[in-house]
């Protein structure tokens, strides 16, 4: 089995990866389908119009989470990697004001917000929880093409198709033309005690069977400076975020006291958890706002990764950039592995899939850069995912917001005392990792509908809104 770092780490927008960057993506698929798929064409005709209906959590929490918006965006021709934050309210004043949308290399199309996005929420496809219908129409209106599909988490999109080959591969072993193709943590133990080879150098390994080593580092590089930059915008925002909770921002206010205490030298014994609560909500408010964010694995659960790593560059001083390589490269095969094995998609399994599974890869990458054997780097990953096990999503008004944003901070912490406890022991425990992840993926099928990700049940019924 092998799925490639930049499939789990992907620079895009927020405020979801499989509400937002999902769903503009799945519209710039469907362009392609318009244009260059294989379907049967009707002779004269030509596609005049389009339309959309968002099903299940994407109808139920779609609003909140930008989904309306994503989709106009994709639907005018942008990728959530290449768009520029700023000019999205302008692109969608434009389609809205013109009832019609002009993506590069198609002729303009109808397409009218208010008329043809639907949240059908009465009706949920069949396949998952965030499913999505396009159709293109004819100038009679006629049916030409229409095309399903679904964001099952992280930005990944598949069609219907598509789907049913991930459910009938998930969980069992596959063989890619990688030298380490390890699909379980069992597996990847047994290969790093055979080859002798770390976690870390063994994905580097199945990496560079599709690019060269420079090549590598360079996109690594690049992933780790979108998580800086959005952890550096994310210090310096103010105001209130989007959406109407009236949620103040408040990473920039707690940076600027811990910058305060670092210069004067007065003791602070929660200085570790502080630093890593800033860094964590930076990224987390920057994605409720809109901005770039890089999934890991998801949007709602960005800032753990970056924050750990960030604060292992801050503080420990011998951080080199083959460390923050080698902390990613580990990290993503942990997720990997959980996403191959159970999911990352809050909507499928809850946040114990989002905000849990970066908890055990960021353990897992500190774990590595620290010194740990691939047995502790292991136990570190279960301690954390073990520990958010049974974690609902259920955002209040279905925003990016409550409780997303602290619960960042939260995992960012229980990552490093996960990475600490492995490392002072000798990687032996009693819960193996695949044991974890397997039960994340039964508790995930056990959840009742309304704490995945459809703002039906929990907080974001219990919490009045303002």
């Amino acid at each position: 089995m092998f799925l490639s770092v930049f499939e789990l780490y992907k620079i895009g927008i927020g405020p979801s990866s499989s509400h937002t960057m999902g769903p503009m993506s799945a519209a710039v698929r469907f362009l392609d389908e318009i244009r260059l798929g294989e379907w049967p064409r009707p002779a004269g005709a030509e596609v005049a119009g389009l339309s959309v209906s968002l099903h299940g959590s994407l109808a139920f929490t779609g609003v909140g989470h930008a989904t309306d918006r994503a989709v106009i965006l994709g639907l005018a021709g942008y990728q959530p990697d290449a768009i520029d934050p700023d000019a999205m309210d302008d692109i969608l004043e434009m389609v809205k004001a013109g009832k019609s949308v002009s993506p590069h290399g198609h002729p303009t199309y109808r397409f009218d917000p208010n008329e043809d996005l639907v949240f059908d929420r009465k009706e949920a496809l069949p396949g998952h929880a965030n499913g999505m219908a396009f159709s293109a129409r004819d100038a009679d209106g006629k049916m030409l093409l229409r095309r399903v599909y679904y964001s099952i988490g992280g930005g990944f999109i598949v069609s219907e198709d598509e789907l049913a080959r991930v459910k009938a591969e998930a969980g069992k072993p596959r063989k890619g033309d990688v030298p380490y193709p390890f699909a379980s943590a069992d597996e990847m133990l047994k290969m790093a005690k055979k080859s002798g080879l770390s976690i870390s150098a063994m994905k580097r390994a199945n990496e560079e069977t599709g690019r060269s080593r420079a090549e590598l580092d360079a996109e690594l590089d690049a992933v780790w400076g979108a998580m800086d930059g959005c952890i550096e915008r994310g210090l310096r925002g103010e105001g209130i975020l989007p959406g109407g909770l009236k949620v103040k921002r408040r990473a920039r206010q707690i940076h600027e006291k811990l910058e305060a205490d670092w210069l004067s030298n007065r003791p602070n014994p929660m200085l570790a958890n502080d630093w890593l609560g800033a860094f964590a909500m930076a990224v987390n408010e920057e994605n409720a706002s809109g901005g770039r964010v890089v999934t890991a694995p998801t949007n709602g659960a960005a800032g753990v990764v970056p924050a750990v790593l960030k604060y292992m560059v801050k503080f420990h001083e011998l951080t080199s950039p083959d460390d923050v390589r080698n902390f990613l490269l580990t990290s993503a095969a942990i997720g990997g592995l959980i996403k191959h094995n159970a999911s990352i998609s809050g909507a499928e399994v809850g946040c114990q899939g989002e905000v849990g599974s970066a908890a055990a890869m960021a353990a897992a990458g500190l774990a590595e850069v620290l010194g740990g054997t691939p047995e502790q780097v292991e136990n570190a990953a279960e301690i954390a995912l073990e520990h958010h096990l049974g974690m609902t999503c259920d955002p209040v008004a279905g925003l990016v917001q409550v409780p997303c944003i602290e619960r960042n901070a939260l995992a960012a912490v229980k990552a490093v005392t996960a990475a600490s406890l492995a490392l002072k022991g000798d990687g032996t425990h009693f819960v193996p990792l695949d044991a974890c992840v397997e039960t994340m993926r039964q508790t995930g099928l056990d959840m009742n509908e309304k704490y995945k990700e459809t703002s039906q049940g929990g907080l974001a019924v219990n919490v009045v809104e303002c």
